[in-house]
């Protein structure tokens, strides 16, 4: 028999949030009340005016048949469109989008696409899981931004260039980011944009909380940067903004040349989404937009509970100005425990399920993050238990609950 491991699962390092997932089931098993934080899991009912585009196409047999690699070019339409409402970029969308199945596909296809072993990718640190092993799992090294230290991302940068052999073929950016929260403004990505194309690297920009922000300008996509489209692609999703994770629909918008690689790798892998999903897609794009200022508000209410509710436990936690989650440094007296250990003890003694930071990367160490997908009166319940953990007491996580249960979320081997 042979025992030796494949060289691509070699390169993926241990799954760190697979204790954290043993002891939610292990505790599920007893019978225990686990208020989940851990997965960015929209839980919001998808808009119905989406779903009944849903049904009214999968009525229709042809829609049954193979669909398009690339996206229906009615899908492609409504996502520049998009483009042009939104952020006033103009797009082709025969050559310039590509439907993906979910932007987590497009951008692994993508990296399989423009990779190679021993080319060198730029990936921020801590980033969505994504962002670095897609790229590993295509054979490149990843040279790690850190993304919480106190330098400049354009100095990154250019140390990155003149230390690396061979000179790196692309950076992954993610604004609004996961799990940090971060944003930025359009003046951020102008010298960006400017030292990518001296140095002929691509810019792969991740976009997929752009709709979800609380404070301040609406986040802006690289592609409003002149010249941006000259080495700039951008992914973004339906999943956060229409509440449609479990329908994978997602694109990739921008630069000829890479959304050309990424068609020309997903047309041997999959024949495109299924149709009835792409056509409610595009009426989710195209239509009425009041369904995603209700989930931004739903989204800034929770927010704001679990800030209070934390802070009032005497855990201080910023306040994030975009996507779903809250990047939480560890509370006092137990910065020196690590995410993962931390993690462990929050489900154990407050029955609250948290993501650990390092399992975001090296520099996500010391933090955790927090889903926001948990309804207000489940919130204030989580942060009453890590108050009462805080303060010396042991809350066991128990049975009872004070509204009708929710199915307990399957065991996953992956984040979002």
């Amino acid at each position: 028999m042979i025992d030796r491991e494949f060289h691509s699962i070699r390169r993926l390092p241990p799954y760190v949030f697979a204790e954290v997932n043993a002891m939610k089931a292990q505790a599920r098993a007893r019978g225990a009340d686990i208020i989940d934080f851990g997965m960015g899991n929209p839980d919001s009912a998808t808009p119905r005016h989406i779903v009944d585009k849903l049904v009214e196409a999968v009525q229709n047999p042809r829609t049954h048949r193979y669909s398009n690699s690339r996206g229906i070019p009615g899908l492609r339409k409504a996502l520049a469109g998009y483009y042009a409402r939104r952020f006033g970029v103009d797009l082709d969308p025969d050559g310039e989008v590509v439907v993906t199945i979910g932007s987590k596909e497009g951008l692994a296809n993508l990296a399989q696409a423009i990779s190679s072993p021993g080319d060198i990718i730029l990936a921020p640190n801590p980033s969505y899981p994504i962002h670095m092993f897609g790229f590993i799992i295509a054979g490149a090294a990843i040279r790690s931004l850190n993304m919480t230290g106190d330098a400049p991302l354009l100095a990154l940068l250019e140390r990155a260039v003149q230390h690396s052999v061979p000179k790196p073929t692309a950076v992954v950016l993610n604004f609004p980011a996961n799990p940090t929260t971060e944003v930025v403004d359009l003046d951020f990505y102008g010298p960006i944009v400017e030292f990518c194309r001296k140095h002929e690297i691509y810019i792969l920009s991740d976009i997929a909380y752009a709709e979800i922000y609380f404070d301040g300008k609406p986040p802006p996509s690289i592609l409003q940067i002149p010249g941006a489209k000259d080495i700039a692609v951008e992914f973004y999703s339906l999943s956060k903004t229409y509440s449609m994770p479990g329908w994978r629909i997602g694109f990739a918008a921008g630069n000829r040349r890479l959304c050309a690689a990424l068609a020309r790798v997903k047309s041997y892998l999959d024949y495109g989404a299924f149709t009835p999903i792409q056509v409610a897609a595009a009426t989710a794009l195209n239509g009425p937009q009041d369904c995603v200022e209700e989930i931004r508000t739903l989204y800034r209410e929770r927010r704001d509970v679990l800030v209070e509710g934390l802070n009032a436990a005497g855990w201080h936690v910023p306040s994030p100005p975009a996507t779903m989650f809250a990047w939480a440094p560890l509370p006092p007296g137990y910065e020196q425990m690590g995410s993962l250990e931390f993690a462990k003890v929050l489900l154990d003694k407050a029955g609250v399920a948290v993501s650990p930071g390092v399992g975001f990367g090296e520099h996500g160490e010391g933090f955790v993050r927090f889903g926001l997908v948990e309804n207000k009166h489940r919130i204030r319940q989580a942060t009453r238990n890590i108050k009462a953990m805080l303060a010396g007491d042991r809350p066991r996580a128990t049975t009872e609950r004070t509204e009708p249960s929710r199915p307990a979320k399957p065991q996953i081997r992956a984040v979002s």
